[in-house]
């Protein structure tokens, strides 16, 4: 009977110290297979979540960017840490916008009307300042107008040689003066457009270039589409 106990006793050991030595090997196997699964698609994982957070990344801190410098335009007894004692973000947007819908008010009625003619009439006898503000004014008034042209359609144009095409914004017509400079005296064609060629991925730095009409091809999308195509550098498709 004791010989018996004995010879069981000695079967589940052995048992036990096997089924520990096969979870041992199969533990390193595990660890090794793990290791190397990790290693290859860690570049991967890495990749993919520099997509999701680049973007939101760059968002917030334009949008804080924005809100911290609005904010110091707000004088300093109307800042949130005077009023309330707390820094609130954003109250500068609050007051910018404010103050854009009071001069607006302002602006489209008579007197108004009258009051901003003499500023302008002050600011245009102000030398270099007049320059300045004539210039920014004008392309102000170009760009914010509801009638105007200026980066209303977006087409192709070759550029910057014959045999290659970009993506570029009608901003108008040139002068009288540039037309005849352009023209041959046996060329019939004298439609010519101006047109803003945007740099990638900054295009608020391009290139001023004239070319006639015939020579580009208006494109089926939006300015904003035509623009995320140009920021992407050619890898988002814009319609999508």
């Amino acid at each position: 009977m004791f010989h018996l106990i004995a010879l069981e006793y000695s079967y589940i050991v052995n048992s036990s110290i096997s089924l520990a030595f096969i979870l041992i090997i199969y533990k390193r196997n595990y660890d090794k297979h793990l290791m190397k699964y990790i290693i290859k698609h860690f570049k991967h994982w890495l990749i993919a979540g520099l997509f999701v957070w680049v973007p939101v990344g760059l968002t917030l801190w334009v949008v804080t960017l924005l809100l911290h410098s609005v904010d110091q335009i707000v004088p300093k007894q109307f800042t949130s840490q005077q009023i309330f004692g707390v820094h609130i973000p954003g109250i500068g947007l609050i007051f910018a916008l404010f103050i854009l819908l009071i001069t607006g008010i302002i602006a489209t009625n008579m007197f108004g009307q009258t009051i901003l003619g003499w500023g302008n009439k002050l600011i245009m006898h102000i030398p270099i300042v007049k320059s300045i503000y004539k210039g920014i004014k004008q392309v102000s008034d170009t760009l914010l107008s509801s009638n105007g042209h200026a980066f209303r359609q977006a087409l192709l144009v070759r550029f910057p040689h014959s045999e290659a095409w970009t993506i570029a914004f009608i901003t108008g017509t040139p002068s009288l003066e540039l037309t005849s400079r352009i023209t041959n005296i046996n060329d019939v064609d004298t439609d010519f457009i101006n047109v803003y060629v945007p740099t990638t991925p900054n295009p608020t730095s391009g290139y001023f270039i004239i070319v006639k009409r015939r020579d580009t091809k208006t494109l089926d999308m939006t300015v904003d589409e035509a623009l995320r195509y140009v920021i992407s550098m050619g890898t988002v498709d814009p319609t999508k």
